[in-house]
């Protein structure tokens, strides 16, 4: 899916969830990395679990989407323009631009 979905079910399946998954692709991007750890548990109660089987993920979008707009030339005095949740996230789960991409 291209989206996360919900662990539990709805009564006729899955609803949207917050979980997912990124790839990043391309010549100055520094592969072969994973940046996040699978759940521990995926039942309900969870570290993750908020109710209806979502998890909130560890690490936000906001952490892949973070450096590619700074390698894209957003300057980093317009973060929280662009990023207005960033706020709420602890800073040492987004990644920086070195990590992502190479020179």
């Amino acid at each position: 899916s291209d989206f996360g979905r919900t662990l539990t079910s709805n009564g006729k399946g899955t609803d949207h969830g917050w979980a997912g998954n990124h790839f990043v692709v391309g010549g100055k991007v520094k592969g072969g990395e994973i940046y996040n750890e699978f759940p521990s548990s995926l039942l309900e109660g969870n570290l993750y679990d908020v109710g209806r089987g979502r998890m909130i993920p560890r690490y936000p979008w906001e952490s892949v989407m973070l450096p590619i707009a700074e390698w894209m030339g957003v300057d980093a005095m317009d973060r929280s323009t662009v990023f207005p949740n960033l706020h709420h996230f602890n800073s040492s789960l987004l990644l920086a631009t070195s990590s992502l991409f190479s020179t």
